[in-house]
Parts: C-alpha cells; sequence; structure tokens
C-alpha cells in the first residue's frame, strides 16, 4: 500500500464505500487499517467481521453532539460494520460523575442505551453485519486478559504523556495529581479497544488524544491500530469561551444551559436559541453549526419565516449563502435563530416520541440530574 495514497489498493467501489463510512467525519487517522481490511485484508478479531467502537461515559443529558455520533454509527452500520457503544461505567466513576456512586451511573447507562435507539430508530441489536450492540465496561472488564492490557498500556508512559490526555476526561493537565484513578484513566481506553479488537475507535475530537494514545501503544507491543475517525464539535450556546483546543468551547451535557439537551421541549429550544450567541458572518457561530450539522442534513433546507411586515419567507439549501443572506441583511439574525429553532424542534421530535413510553426513566434522570 502507497504512503502517499493509503486507500491505493482499493478499487473504485471500495473507495466510495470508505466516503460513504466516514461521511461528515472531521478526521480520519489510520484509514489505512480499514482499507486493507475492505481489500481482503484480516479484521482485528480476525473473523473478517468490520468492528467499530465508541466509548460513552453515563454522565448525564444528551445534547446535539449526540446526534453526530449517531449519524456516524448509522453510516458504518450501512456499510456493514458492527458497532459497539460502550457504556463507560467504570470511567465514569474515575471521573467523579454522579459522586462516583455506581447506582446513579447504571441508571445514566440506561438511558443512555435509549437514548441511542431512539436516535437509530431502534434498529436490530447483535453481533452480526451492520447491526448494533451495547456493552457495558463492567462486562469487558470481567475478561481475565483486559487488566493485562491496561498494566501494558500503562507501561512506560510517562507521568507527562498521561496528563497530556487529560482533556478527554474535561479536566487540565494539573487537576488530578491528588486521585491516581485518573491517571489510569486512558490507559482504559486504550484496553476497550485492544480486548474488543475494534477495527474503528470514534469519537469527538475531543477524544482524540486517548486515540493517538492508544496507536502509541500499539506501535510499542505491534498490536493492531485501529483506524480513529472523529466526529466535529459542536460549540456551547454561549460562543466561544475557551481555548479551542482544550475544547472549553463544546456543548456540554454538564452545563445544559449552554446546551440544547435531546429532550428539551420546543419552546425550550425556541428560548435557548434566542438566546444563543451569533456573530454574523462567522461560520463558527452555534447557530451556523446547528445549522449546518443538524438541521441542513435532517430537513434539506432552512425554512426562514419571518413576520410579515419584516420580509417575506424564504428557503436555504446551503450554509454559505444563509451564513451570507444573514450578513447582508436579507435575512434579520432573529429570523435566522428562529429558522434553525424550528428545524432543530423538527429533528428532535421522534426522540419525544421514542421516550413517551419510558417516562419513569426520563423522570428518573431528571431528578439525577436536576433538570426540568
Amino acid at each position: 500500500m502507497s504512503q502517499d495514497d493509503p486507500l491505493s489498493s482499493l478499487d473504485e467501489e471500495g473507495r466510495a464505500c470508505i466516503e460513504r463510512m466516514f461521511s461528515g467525519c472531521a478526521e480520519v487517522v489510520g484509514v489505512e487499517h480499514v482499507a486493507s481490511v475492505i481489500a481482503g485484508g484480516p479484521t482485528h478479531s480476525g473473523d473478517g467481521q468490520l468492528v467499530a467502537y465508541i466509548g460513552i461515559e453515563p454522565s448525564g443529558k444528551a445534547h446535539l453532539a449526540y446526534i453526530l455520533l449517531a449519524d456516524t454509527i448509522r453510516n458504518m452500520l450501512d456499510e456493514g460494520v458492527n458497532v459497539i457503544i460502550l457504556l463507560a461505567d467504570w470511567h465514569a466513576w474515575i471521573n467523579d460523575k454522579f459522586d462516583s456512586d455506581m447506582d446513579k451511573i447504571t441508571l445514566a447507562g440506561e438511558y443512555m442505551t435509549e437514548v441511542f435507539r431512539a436516535l437509530l430508530g431502534n434498529l436490530e441489536e447483535g453481533e452480526g453485519s451492520g447491526q448494533l450492540r451495547f456493552l457495558s465496561a463492567s462486562e469487558l472488564m470481567d475478561s481475565g486478559k483486559y487488566w493485562e492490557r491496561v498494566l501494558r498500556c500503562s507501561k512506560n508512559m510517562s507521568l507527562s504523556r498521561v496528563r497530556r490526555t487529560f482533556s478527554i476526561m474535561g479536566r487540565d493537565e494539573d487537576s488530578s495529581d491528588h486521585d491516581l484513578a485518573a491517571f489510569y484513566y486512558p490507559a482504559l481506553q486504550a484496553a476497550d479497544i485492544f480486548e474488543l479488537g475494534v477495527d474503528i475507535a470514534f469519537g469527538g475530537m475531543d477524544q482524540r488524544k486517548a486515540h493517538m494514545y492508544m496507536r502509541d501503544v500499539a506501535d510499542r507491543y505491534g498490536w493492531t491500530k485501529a483506524t480513529c475517525i472523529h466526529t466535529p464539535m459542536i460549540s456551547g450556546l454561549k460562543g466561544p469561551g475557551g481555548r479551542m483546543d482544550s475544547f472549553d468551547h463544546k456543548m456540554s451535557k454538564s452545563d445544559p444551559g449552554d446546551a440544547i439537551l435531546l429532550d428539551d421541549s420546543p419552546d425550550t429550544v425556541r428560548a435557548k436559541i434566542g438566546k444563543a450567541f451569533l456573530e454574523v458572518g462567522s461560520a463558527d457561530s452555534p447557530v451556523f453549526e446547528i445549522a449546518q450539522h443538524i438541521v441542513l442534513p435532517n430537513s434539506g433546507s432552512i425554512q426562514v419565516i419571518p413576520k410579515p411586515e419584516y420580509g417575506e419567507p424564504s428557503t436555504w439549501v446551503d450554509l454559505q449563502s444563509f451564513i451570507e443572506a444573514v450578513a447582508n441583511g436579507t435575512v434579520h439574525p432573529f429570523d435566522a435563530k428562529m429558522a434553525v429553532a424550528e428545524g432543530l424542534v423538527e429533528a428532535l421530535a421522534p426522540i419525544s416520541e421514542h421516550f413517551a413510553d419510558k417516562s419513569e426513566l426520563l423522570s428518573a434522570m431528571n431528578r439525577l440530574t436536576g433538570s426540568q
């Protein structure tokens, strides 16, 4: 395989498969592994089935970025990949979520399972091609090889190297000298990938450092290096407020007021978007990011319907034209916000429908997180 073209082993259809599988990703690292499998090479597990995984800390209510994760999952399922959603309960415990109360973390895991079922339309679950499966870290850790892998993933890694990964937990590098368990977090995440025999590891761009740590470990032991794919980050509604490389600006479930939660009511969505930061002309504004990553892919267009005295209705099918229309005054910023809000309400409707008969679980999560 050519280093200049990691897809050189693939025919036209193979290349198209890669393109469809990773459509919408902000970054793909090490695509040559998946390319080699599509060209007829061995999978990580050796059984011929491509396997992807994402680790999710059960730590709060889901927000809009989970739609991007679900879209990536759907793309891979459509290409015959088996996708594992690992409910990282012990990782959440290490990260002090819900005061490290495992009962609460388990409840949050049940909620997160239903979130992905809702987002993916209750797709078929199992270990086969194009199927989805849910697994908890507690189950994975029962393997006799797991803790050996954790030790191997920790061996000869300096404390400074580990500290550089702390952003994957939403922590600063100097935040955890009092907590030895936190230093094992990146080794746990790497061990998850090797233990599961994963071909594709994915998450938001904020998980990149963990995946690079895993690839360093793989180089050290000659283990299979999973292809790593990263979805775009959606900014919090308040707009820029931190270092971009630390992802302080990202939408987070730890700050519901700065995020659109997937079970927010239509009126709440409208109110939050109405207050959201919008810098005229900037595609990096959260309102425009939501239009790009959520509304346009879901609806195909943005419908602007101002009050009659303020202009005529208009339809926008590409982001740049919409941004320019707001910049030149064709569309008023408030009308732009309300158009994006209505598109969001439409996109979130299936989640509300899914949870309609799961009111007890949703109520328990609301009590747990202190929301609604």
